[in-house]
């Protein structure tokens, strides 16, 4: 890979962001999507998005940012990118990344992020290039078949592309989202996660098709999410499904301020924190050593986070 794609990504990500907030707004029914715009030191900067207290939603985030300037090399090496032991490596980076936090307990969060990530010498001259992203879902309810549905679209939009992409990012997504320090608990019941797709490695298309399906996983929250979100929104529930709730968000929250790579990338590279925190609930709650009765439905869902075979 010679040719910078930086301009054709930084559109891609900024077309994505407006028609995946319009949809949200629909969806919601009553808020709107306050904007604020932030500039990072050192190069670049986004366009964070918030929606709170709406019909559907108690907050809703969804952010982009196209940011730029210089690593060292083990830093890059860290993220998975390939550059010259201690060669000084300029990066660009745009994004899009949301994260939804329904009031209704009965509608689980979903995550999603799509990204690319360039590395550059002094000179300009492309030294490394990938993609990487996925969606995940977070339900608070022992619903088997909002998981199954989510799963199901997100298998039917792999197989456009490559039948074996799904299980391979399937396994990724169920290995990534844990909370190692939780004894190996799932954040949620998984979804697609892929980072360093680079085009035609790894039996991987051209750039172009490679893209597209990214930009596919990045739009198919309508399809894989939206029909779970319209037939829960009105299911009654009541202080305990409430708590429980703010139990699995805080979980949520652990997850990401541990381990999630897009925050460590954040708060490493001086990233508004407004917009890195921008995933994190309004409301959460940490009850000491909680324990569930067998069969209920607390206790269900715990099970139901281990992964299987959904779709």
């Amino acid at each position: 890979m010679t040719a910078s794609w930086a301009p054709a990504a930084e559109a891609w990500i900024a077309a994505l962001h407006d028609e995946t907030c319009a949809y949200f707004e629909q969806l919601d029914g009553r808020a709107r999507f306050r904007e604020d715009r932030w500039e990072r030191p050192g190069g670049g900067g986004g366009h964070t998005r918030v929606l709170v207290d709406g019909a559907l939603f108690e907050k809703a985030g969804v952010n982009r940012s196209v940011v730029h300037g210089v690593l060292p090399a083990a830093a890059v090496a860290r993220l998975g990118g390939r550059v010259p032991e201690g060669a000084e490596a300029h990066f660009f980076a745009t994004g899009m990344s949301l994260v939804l936090h329904p009031h209704n307990p009965h509608v689980p969060t979903v995550h999603s992020n799509v990204r690319y990530f360039e590395v550059r010498t002094p000179d300009g001259d492309v030294l490394d290039g990938w993609f990487g992203g996925g969606t995940d879902l977070t339900p608070y309810q022992p619903w088997e078949e909002d998981p199954a549905h989510f799963h199901a679209v997100l298998r039917q939009t792999c197989d456009t592309h490559d039948p074996a992409f799904y299980p391979r990012f399937k396994q990724w997504c169920d290995d990534y989202f844990v909370n190692t320090h939780r004894g190996g608990e799932r954040r949620g019941c998984g979804g697609v996660f892929f980072d360093n797709l680079r085009p035609g490695e790894d039996g991987l298309p051209p750039r172009d098709k490679l893209h597209a399906f990214v930009h596919d996983i990045g739009a198919v929250l309508p399809a894989a999410y939206g029909p779970i979100a319209e037939r829960r929104r009105e299911l009654p529930f009541g202080e305990a499904e409430r708590h429980f709730q703010l139990l699995r968000r805080g979980r949520y929250v652990e997850f990401n301020l541990v381990h999630d790579r897009g925050t460590i990338f954040g708060l490493q590279t001086s990233a508004r924190i407004e917009s890195v925190l921008m995933s994190l609930p309004p409301l959460a709650a940490w009850d000491y050593d909680p324990h569930f009765a067998p069969e209920s439905p607390e206790a269900r869902l715990v099970a139901m986070l281990a992964p299987r075979d959904w779709a």
